[in-house]
Formats: structure tokens, C-alpha cells, sequence
């Protein structure tokens, strides 16, 4: 029997209902939705074309019918691919046809600079290229036609290939007898008299821009960089400019009698961006533009000559209504200070002898989109990842969008198993014909969630300010200096009473519960209520009474106890229990960033860390510096709170590492991506740290400690970051598990890099007490008489056989501790039992005893 299929708005609305008010569609809509989805009717094409722009390196979307009035039409977009992050690279090899879609798509599927190309650019065609020229003229004189009183006063002919011949012919001075500026940079001008027999025809002239042509080459005393204008003195008035474009002509100064308020009176817009005008102070050429009476528009290069402030900028200049194409009273109402209108695109790169996967792979950040599965009892680990449709993704940005684009999941059964996922699109304001129709990439983001910056994953924004916040944050961590706490001797503390009975534990966790067998303690957990007991500590309390954790001595669990807990499971103050108070600082990947950088700064140990939620600017300026400075750029995004690498991703494309942060908060780790290899591979060390105490800080190293080994080679192809098995190492839940006995590895290790693993092996241990040493410096709110705990290291090594702290697990898995004999490799190889793990780290703990732990 074929399954129940909606047939009426009513049941469509019953079942999408949360559906539906997420995805912020109007209710006026939703009939609408709901019968394009019954119908599977796309009839976009109906109103819409896609463009070609950006010279075929991207593609827009213009509205094709007459007008399209404010929520009035709804449209389904069809999502061309959908998969996981991981499943990528596989799918374009093995799906036929979508490599080849998805490059067309992306506009990646030609070649920019191909061989043909560069010989049209380098031979060219005389004919061809002098009609382009012409072509432009006739446009420029047209546009001063439309716009103004016919006459051009400023003419830009950059790039062109116009050589001296061309220049002669092409008679600019009949043609533009008022012109005030010309610029001919980047052409291919070499004879100097003819330059100037053609630029003294012009009786007008006060600029002239020459940079970048041969003759300079030979040309000492005119039309350089530092004297970059040709003036002809002949009296005439700029009392009638209104707009100037100043921007990218190299202008060190510009303080003249030329530019100031007496000779251009009328100066409402002017553009100076692209000019160093280093030999002027921020002072200097504020009080030169403040003389300007009419200057409302302003573009400059933020952080540039003005400063590194759009904000201060318009407090020194309170005429301005606008900055840099944007509304004044918007950037100070905001606070904004990365301000640019006339931001470039970021168009895909890619080599010719490129595959077209590989160019799909690194286009695909400035396409895709991503939601989360849910459903009532769990929300999925990762993101499903989707590019719409050629329509869809035609969609450009605009601060200021007429439309809007939601992901919506249609259950056409009213079931999750049923679910098809669409993206629906509708317009927010009035659009008229051959207007471009655009949506808000960042649509609810702000400025308080660092808008500016992460539009840089599709728009170039300006490096240098990125740069100055990245050496910002390099002198404040720079200045950091950790003081070292209070050390206690393991001799002065005593150990925990037994009592008559022995210690009562109370446990969720099944491999304590099993392998904690000493007459000292005595577990109260039964073993049929393990599962129970995992998903909630109140089941235990309600349905056993007899084993309430108010009863033990001591509570070892994985479960957080917050005050909450304590109240609702009567646990009180005089019970131990496996937790610091405020231990987030160590476990969670942002805090412990932030308790190292606050302890130490930037310790080799470390790698240069960053919480995207709250330094996004300084990674990019990081990205930049490096990018600039020709040095590795790989990247490891890590989840907050995630353990076992779900979530977690190896990225080199800044976009990426933007787009990335939509999937939940991370933080971005530079990747070690030249780390000691065992026999090729990658591999990770598990250390077990047990702390009595952190103030005093009292801290224990257990002997036990496992290496985790990745499957495959190591490499660094772009396909395989994104392959697990490459590039992580914990095969515990996915993969395939290769143990290695800890002995046998470090003895190969020893023989295959020539080192010795207890040289190693100390710095380690120095590493390992600095961490705790920080969270005792930074939180002495840490510190509790009554509790004691196990936290999993896990540490790296680089290529120079240095450690790298990678991240500190509460309540780690310690199944190889439990399922695997092995040997101490420090204390005369004396044997190490699995099943007596846990008896030593309770003796050492509660017992005082050291035998099986390694005091740091």
C-alpha cells in the first residue's frame, strides 16, 4: 500500500509548521509554497535570466519580467548537489556528468590565460585593438553627454596597448579639448617627444597619469611616480569640478596649490584609494579635506592615510554623508570599521592543467550552503552541504538585497524518511525589469558576529586592516609572562580513609565499573542500569534508590555535575567527585586557547590558535601574512566541544575556513603540516594526566600512554585533506583500528629517526605541566579540596620532534588502557596489566600511591 501523501494546504501547513517559520517565507506565501511543491512546478525560468559577468569568471541573475511586486511570488530552487563535506571529492569522480556541471556552474570550466590567449595579448591585433579604443572614446564622450554639460574632463585609457603610432592617430586633444586629467598607465608608449608633442596640444591638462609604459624607462626628469602630472600653465578655473578620482595614480603628496579648496571650490565626491601619501600625516590631510565645503563623498583605503578607523574618520570630517559608498549615519550607529562598497569579487583561481574536480573543489566556498538533519531525539554530527541550481547560485550579494533564499525540506508523506530538500526564493522589495536580482549571503549577521570580515570568503577586503589587527594581537600575546604557582609534595598529602567498608564509588562509566576491582573501593553501580545512568543521572536516582550518588564517596562519572545536578541529585559538598570546577578552561577548545595565550602568550608548543566567533580578523591577517610571506597556509578547524574529529576539517582556502564557521563555533589551529611521521604515516600520543590538587598544583603523569596511527601515507594533495584516514588518527568509532603496543612503536621509532624517545619524552612532560600550570594561574577558581580527575592529552609531534599540544579530554577513553597488557618504557620495563588500569589511577588519586604515575 502506497504511503499517505499530503493532499491539502491545511496538512501541509500542520506538518511544516516550525518548517515553515524558519524559513522566514511570509504567511501569505505559504499557499503558494505549498502548491508549487504539490504540483513541482519551477517555473523561475519564466522570470528570470542568468548572466554571464566578471568577463565569463561569474554569473548574475537579472529579473526577465516587467515588474515584480514585494512578497508576491515565491519560487522552488532545485539543489544541483548534495553531499558531505568528506564525500566530495569521491562524488565528483564517480557521479558521471556532475564535475563537468558543477564547473560550469562555478564558471571553472575554461581557461583564463590559455596559450591563445596569451599570444592575442602579446601580438594583439592593430586593427582590432585601435577600434576597442575608439569604441571606448565614443562611450565617454556619449556618457559626458547624459550626464553633464558635454564636456569630459577626465579620461582614463589604462591598459589598452596604445603604443606611440595609435596615440597619434587616435588625435585625443580635438576629440577632448577641456580635459583636465588623462591617464594612459600600463600601455606601451616609448618615444618621449612624441608623448609630449601630444600632451602640449591639450590647453586644459592638470593631470596626467603615465606609469607603467617603456618610456619611462628612459625618462629622468618627467611623468615619474613622485612627480606623476604634467601642468600646463594656463590659468584655467576648477571652480566647476564636482567629482575627482584620485584612486591608484601612486600620490606620495598631496598638498599643492592645485588640490585645495580655493582652486575646486565645488569638490563634493573625490576618491583617493590606492595612494600611499605617506609623505602627509593623518592630521595633515584631514585639515586639507575639511577645507573643502561641499565634500560629502569620500573613498579611501581603511586602514590607509586617514587611519585605521572609519569611525574617527567621520568624527574629523562631519560632512560626510557618505564613506567609502556607505551611509555615514550607518557606520557610526554600528560602529563599523572595515567599510567598503566597492569591494571586488573573489572569483575562483586555478591553474590550466588543473582537473576539473580539483577547480570544482576549490570554487565550491563561494557556492554552497549547508543545514543540519534533526529530529526528536538527536540533531546529526555534521552538516549536509548543497549548491542550488544555476538559477540559485546566480544569486550575487548585496548588503541591500530585493530578495531572500531559505533551505526548506518538504515531507510530501509527512515523514522525515519522505523529506526532499529545496531552496525557496521570493522577493523583499519591488524589482523592475533587467534589474539584478541579489540576496544577502549573511543574512541576520552583524557586525556584532563579525559581518565585515567574514565577507571576505567572497569579496576581497582590505588587507591591511586585517594585517594591523593580526600584529596587534601578536604584541599583546608577546607580553604575556606566567608566573608559577604553588607546588605540593605528593609526601604531604594524605590519603583518603576507606573506612570500614572501603570507599563507595559511584560510576556510569562500564569500564570502571568492571576493572575498578581493589578491596578499597566498593562499587554501588548495578550493572543493568549502565545505559540508563548515561543519558540521565536522574533515572539512577528515581528508579534506584539503593544506589543514589548522594550514598557514594566518591562520584566518577562522564556526565557534568553543575550546581543544578548537585541540587536536583542531594550530592553535596563532602563527596568527591571527578570534575574541577571550572575545568572548561583545559577541556574546551576555545577556553583552553584562551588560558594558554593568557598564561604564556604564543608557546612553541602551541600553534597559533584562534576562536573564529571572536578573532576572525586576526586569522585573516594571519592568512594574509602568510599568504604575503610565501609560507604554509593549512589550517585544521576544530568544534568547541566535540570529541573523536567530528566536525572537524583540514582547510588552505580562506573562504572555506570562513564558509566553515556556519556549520557551529570553531576554532582554526594552524596544522602541523610537516609533523614526525612512523613508517609515512601520522600519529598522535594519548597521555593520561590525573590532578589531586591545583592549588597547590599537584599533578601526575600515568605510565600508560598509547600512539594512535593514521591508515594511509601522509600527504598533502588537495584531495587528501579530505580523507580521514589520512589526515586523523582516531579509528576508534570509524576506520580501521591498527594498535601498536607503546614499547614496539617507540622502539621503531627510535631506529627509523635516530632519536632518543626519553629525550622526547621529557619534553613532553614539560609541555604537559605548563598547560596545567596555566588553568592554575588564569582560573584559581579551578581549585576544589574535593576533587580529583583524569584528563586524556593529546600531543603531536613536529618534524624537529617538538611537541604540540593538540587537546585535553575530560573523562577519556581509556578502552586501549583497559584492553591491552603492555610495559613502563621508563622504570625497567616492569609490566603494566590492563586490567589493574583503573585500580592504579584510583590508588594514586585517593590513594596516595605513585608506583603507577609519574609526579610532574
Amino acid at each position: 500500500m502506497a504511503p499517505d501523501r499530503i493532499e491539502n494546504f491545511e496538512d501541509f501547513v500542520k506538518v511544516h509548521a516550525l518548517l515553515l517559520q524558519a524559513s522566514g517565507l511570509p504567511p501569505s506565501l505559504h499557499s503558494q509554497l505549498f502548491q508549487k511543491l504539490y504540483s513541482e512546478t519551477f517555473d523561475s525560468g519564466d522570470f528570470f535570466q542568468v548572466q554571464p559577468c566578471e568577463e565569463g569568471r561569474q554569473r548574475r541573475l537579472v529579473l526577465n519580467s516587467d515588474s515584480m511586486e514585494k512578497e508576491s511570488h515565491v519560487f522552488l530552487i532545485d539543489h544541483a548537489w548534495t553531499f558531505r563535506l568528506s564525500d566530495a571529492p569521491k562524488q565528483l569522480q564517480e557521479i558521471p556528468g556532475l564535475a563537468e556541471r558543477m564547473a560550469s556552474l562555478m564558471c571553472v570550466d575554461i581557461d583564463i590565460d590559455s596559450n591563445s590567449e596569451e599570444t592575442d595579448a602579446a601580438n594583439g591585433d592593430e586593427k582590432d585593438t585601435k577600434l576597442d579604443v575608439l569604441r571606448m572614446l565614443e562611450r565617454e564622450i556619449c556618457e559626458a553627454k547624459d550626464n553633464g554639460d558635454g564636456i569630459a574632463r577626465w579620461l582614463e585609457l589604462d591598459g589598452l596597448r596604445i603604443d606611440d603610432d595609435m596615440l597619434l592617430s587616435l588625435d585625443l586633444s580635438s576629440k577632448f579639448p577641456d580635459l583636465l586629467a588623462l591617464s594612459l598607465c600600463g600601455n606601451k608608449l616609448e618615444n618621449v617627444e612624441i608623448v609630449i608633442q601630444e600632451i602640449n596640444k591639450f590647453k586644459c591638462l592638470r593631470g596626467l597619469w603615465l606609469n607603467d609604459n617603456p618610456l619611462l624607462q628612459n625618462c629622468d626628469d618627467i611623468y615619474r611616480k613622485e612627480n606623476p602630472g604634467y601642468i600646463h600653465q594656463n590659468g584655467h578655473s576648477l571652480l566647476s569640478v564636482t567629482s575627482l578620482d584620485l584612486s591608484n595614480r601612486c600620490i606620495h603628496n598631496l598638498i599643492s596649490k592645485v588640490f585645495s579648496p580655493v582652486e575646486m571650490p565645488s569638490l563634493s565626491y573625490l576618491n583617493l584609494r590606492g595612494n600611499p601619501l605617506e609623505q602627509n600625516s593623518v592630521s595633515e590631510l584631514l585639515q586639507i579635506l575639511k577645507g573643502f565645503p561641499c565634500l560629502n563623498g569620500l573613498e579611501v583605503d581603511i586602514p590607509g592615510p586617514l587611519g585605521e578607523s572609519a569611525v574617527e574618520i567621520l568624527e574629523s570630517l562631519p560632512n560626510l554623508s557618505q564613506l567609502n559608498g556607505v551611509n555615514a549615519s550607518k557606520i557610526l550607529e554600528t560602529g563599523k570599521q572595515v567599510i567598503d562598497s566597492m569591494l571586488q569579487p573573489r572569483l575562483p583561481e586555478w591553474s590550466p592543467d588543473e582537473l576539473l574536480a580539483d577547480r570544482v573543489l576549490g570554487a565550491m566556498w563561494l557556492y554552497l550552503m549547508t543545514y543540519r538533519l534533526a529530529d526528536e531525539e538527536k540533531i546529526d554530527e555534521t552538516s549536509v552541504c548543497y549548491v542550488m541550481d544555476e538559477l540559485g547560485s546566480a544569486l550575487r550579494h548585496s548588503d541591500e538585497p530585493n530578495f531572500r533564499v531559505s533551505p526548506f525540506l518538504y515531507m510530501p508523506e509527512g515523514k522525515l524518511a519522505s523529506a526532499v530538500s529545496f531552496s525557496i526564493l521570493w522577493p523583499t522589495q519591488d524589482v523592475q525589469k533587467d534589474d539584478e536580482c541579489t540576496r544577502d549571503f549573511l543574512y541576520g549577521i552583524g557586525e556584532d558576529k563579525q559581518r565585515s570580515a567574514r565577507l571576505t570568503a567572497w569579496f576581497h577586503t582590505p588587507q591591511n586592516y586585517f594585517i594591523h589587527v593580526y600584529e596587534k594581537h601578536c604584541q599583546k600575546l608577546q607580553s604575556k609572562h606566567c608566573p608559577s604557582p604553588s607546588i605540593k609534595s605528593s609526601t604531604d598529602r594524605c590519603s583518603i580513609s576507606s573506612g570500614e567498608h572501603g570507599l563507595r564509588v559511584y560510576t556510569d562509566i562500564p569500564q570502571v565499573e568492571e576493572f575498578l576491582t581493589r578491596p578499597e573501593f566498593l562499587i554501588s553501580m548495578r550493572p543493568h542500569v549502565r545505559e540508563d545512568a548515561k543519558r540521565d543521572i536522574h533515572i539512577k536516582l528515581k528508579s534506584y534508590n539503593s544506589t543514589d550518588p548522594k550514598d557514594a564517596d566518591i562520584i566518577w562519572t562522564c556526565m557534568q555535575i553543575d550546581e543544578d545536578t548537585k541540587k536536583a541529585t542531594a550530592i553535596t559538598d563532602q563527596q568527591y567527585i571527578n570534575q574541577f570546577p571550572f575545568e572548561a578552561c583545559l577541556v574546551m577548545k576555545h577556553h583552553l586557547a584562551d588560558t594558554i595565550h593568557k598564561a604564556y602568550g604564543s608557546p612553541e608548543w602551541f600553534q597559533p590558535t584562534y576562536n573564529l566567533e571572536t578573532h576572525l580578523p586576526q586569522l585573516i591577517g594571519d592568512y594574509y601574512v602568510r599568504k604575503r610571506d610565501g609560507v604554509d597556509n593549512l589550517w585544521i578547524l576544530k568544534p568547541w566541544n566535540m570529541a573523536r574529529t567530528i566536525d572537524t576539517t583540514v582547510a588552505s582556502d580562506l573562504a572555506a575556513i570562513i564558509r566553515l564557521m556556519e556549520t557551529g563555533p570553531k576554532i582554526c589551529q594552524k596544522y602541523i603540516e610537516h609533523p614526525a611521521l612512523f613508517q609515512g604515516r601520522k600519529f598522535d600520543l594519548r597521555y593520561i594526566v590525573l590532578v589531586c590538587s591545583m592549588n597547590p598544583l599537584e599533578i601526575f603523569l600515568a605510565d600508560v600512554f598509547w600512539v594512535r596511527l593514521a591508515n594511509n601515507g601522509y600527504s598533502l594533495d588537495k584531495q587528501s585533506l579530505f580523507d580521514y584516514e589520512t589526515h586523523f588518527t582516531v579509528m576508534n568509532y570509524r576506520g580501521r583500528l591498527n594498535h601498536m603496543n607503546t614499547p614496539e612503536f617507540v622502539r621503531q621509532f627510535e631506529q627509523e629517526h635516530e632519536v632518543k624517545w626519553l629525550d622526547i619524552h621529557e619534553r613532553i612532560k614539560t609541555m604537559i605541566r605548563s598547560v596545567f600550570k596555566s588553568a592554575a594561574v588564569v582560573h584559581p577558581e579551578m581549585h576544589s579540596p574535593m576533587s580529583r580527575a583524569m584528563y586524556g592529552l593529546d600531543v603531536m609531534l613536529d618534524s624537529a620532534f617538538q611537541p604540540k599540544l593538540l587537546e585535553v579530554t575530560y573523562c577519556p577513553d581509556c578502552t586501549r588502557a583497559c584492553k591491552y597488557d603492555t610495559e613502563d618504557i621508563f622504570h625497567g620495563g616492569k609490566p603494566l596489566r590492563a586490567q589493574d588500569f583503573f585500580n592504579n589511577v584510583f590508588g594514586c588519586l585517593f590513594l596516595n600511591e605513585t608506583e603507577y604515575a609519574t609526579k610532574l
